[in-house]
């Protein structure tokens, strides 16, 4: 891909400085036994790294978690194959979960990790790991890692990508990962938080006091020529200091949006910047 044409076309031209024939591309490629995800990270590592001298030193690094749905609705005896729960069509479907990482820079988007998720839950799985495989092989560690429920595995992909030396400074998350449980699990490991927030149950504490999203409103000052209308700092029920942004729903204009940041410094049109990031993500992923 970095010579702007096909592995076939490639391998076929004139290859000058080329130690090896296009025999060891093949053997490489239909080798089941290498450890794909790492030398995917260990090439995103060094890709990223070439990038960022690209850019200021100051700007702003982020990583990109996103999941979606793999969908194998015709399937019945494919290993590990779940019953899965897709966000976009709100039901379950056959098929499995696909969690991927992404580092961008504002220009270029690098894909960090993935990881393959069956179902956490015995009962939703339609198929089990097979007996054949060795258990000391780089794909039954994959087999077991597919079984991790969804925090955990978007937890391992960061801590994986920052042990290969990919910088960042927050991660963008969307509604489903934006939990306190979650929010606790990704500041251990050194980075801040950036996500949307769904209205649910959960309050926050302000001024001594607990609040749902929208009884948080009514402390903000809206002005209705602005998209950005306005933000809080308060403290989630673990006692983690967040700014929640207020923003206006483009697609549904009687409702808002809720952003919500673990660093409180950063101003509200900064917090928002920032998050447009993880469109880069939903083009790579076709979500």
């Amino acid at each position: 891909m970095f010579q702007g044409r096909n592995l076939f076309r490639f391998l076929n031209s004139k290859r000058k400085g080329l130690a090896v024939s296009k025999n060891t591309y093949y053997r490489f490629l239909n080798d089941a036994s290498f450890n794909w995800a790492k030398f995917l990270l260990l090439l995103s590592a060094k890709l990223a790294g070439m990038f960022s001298t690209l850019t200021r030193p100051e700007r702003i690094k982020v990583l990109v978690l996103d999941d979606s749905v793999a969908k194998r609705g015709r399937s019945k005896a494919v290993e590990l194959l779940a019953r899965v729960y897709g966000h976009v069509e709100h039901k379950y479907q056959k098929g499995f979960t696909m969690l991927t990482l992404g580092w961008p820079d504002g220009y270029s988007f690098v894909p960090v990790g993935f990881d393959l998720l069956s179902s956490a839950n015995k009962s939703n799985r339609y198929q089990e790991i097979s007996d054949k495989i060795d258990h000391w092989t780089n794909g039954y560690r994959a087999r077991k890692e597919s079984l991790m429920t969804k925090p955990e595995a978007a937890v391992l992909l960061i801590r994986r990508a920052l042990a290969a030396g990919i910088q960042a400074d927050y991660v963008l998350i969307d509604t489903w990962f934006t939990a306190e449980p979650m929010l606790i699990k990704i500041l251990d490991a050194g980075l801040d938080v950036i996500g949307m927030v769904k209205q649910l149950k959960q309050r926050y504490s302000y001024q001594g006091r607990l609040y749902t999203l929208p009884q948080l409103r009514k402390f903000v000052r809206f002005d209705n020529s602005k998209n950005i209308f306005g933000s809080v700092i308060v403290t989630t029920k673990t006692g983690i200091p967040v700014k929640i942004v207020i923003v206006r729903n483009r697609n549904k204009k009687s409702e808002c949006l809720y952003l919500l940041s673990t660093d409180c410094s950063l101003s509200d049109a900064e917090i928002v910047r920032i998050y447009g990031n993880r469109w880069s993500l939903k083009v790579l992923s076709g979500n």
